[in-house]
């Protein structure tokens, strides 16, 4: 593994901890929607359906299992431990407008038409624009809790140090894979306002407010 997909994983291990110590510290989950999170479920657990019948190493199988272990728990403390404090009117976006194009794209382009490469396929496609609704929320609140951008921050630079590793890879391993480098990007792309705000306010100091 490369250090650039190794700072990625670690930039990913901090949102979740980030998170879920956001919502058990403050006793709420509000600002974080739930459309986002159990997209992200949906996107751990399809792809790795592999750990019922492959194994590739320790690692491997610790993170996969710590990536859908913690995503169904942060889905726990949501919708039951701490239900009250979610706002469903500010979590409005219509999670089937990306649903649906995924699974058709995943039957469409993919390197092969078996249900373990579809299901990987359409967790990547899905994975590029399950932050849709967080993002959605955002944009209707128009604020954010300092600790919550501080969750989408390792979120993006996760995705976004995953853009060097394929570089690396293509360089010394003679390895593309255009599926996932083009959702990278894409994913990659949503963030770019986010971070502006975030550099230029955030961690200056001051509160993350999207320009009215």
């Amino acid at each position: 593994m490369n250090i650039f997909r190794l700072f990625g994983d670690l930039a990913h291990l901090a949102s979740i901890f980030i998170l879920i110590h956001k919502i058990q510290k403050t006793r709420s989950c509000r600002g974080i929607s739930f459309k986002t999170q159990a997209l992200y479920a949906l996107v751990f657990v399809t792809r790795y359906v592999d750990l019922l019948f492959r194994w590739i190493s320790l690692y491997n199988f610790v993170m996969k299992l710590f990536f859908i272990s913690s995503s169904c728990y942060i889905l726990y403390l949501m919708k039951y431990r701490y239900r009250p404090t979610h706002d469903p009117s500010i979590d409005t976006f219509k999670i089937e407008y990306l649903l649906g194009p995924s699974f058709f794209l995943s039957l469409i382009f993919n390197y092969k038409f078996e249900l373990t490469e579809i299901l990987w396929t359409f967790s990547i496609y899905l994975e590029s624009v399950a932050i849709f609704p967080q993002l959605f929320m955002l944009q209707r609140t128009g604020e954010a809790e300092t600790i919550t951008t501080h969750y989408l921050a390792a979120l993006g630079i996760y995705r976004a140090l995953y853009i060097p590793n394929w570089i690396y890879r293509y360089f010394s391993e003679d390895v593309v894979d255009p599926i996932a480098v083009t959702a990278g990007l894409v994913q990659t792309g949503l963030y770019l306002d986010f971070f502006y705000v975030y550099f230029t306010k955030v961690l200056h100091g001051q509160k993350f407010e999207l320009p009215a």
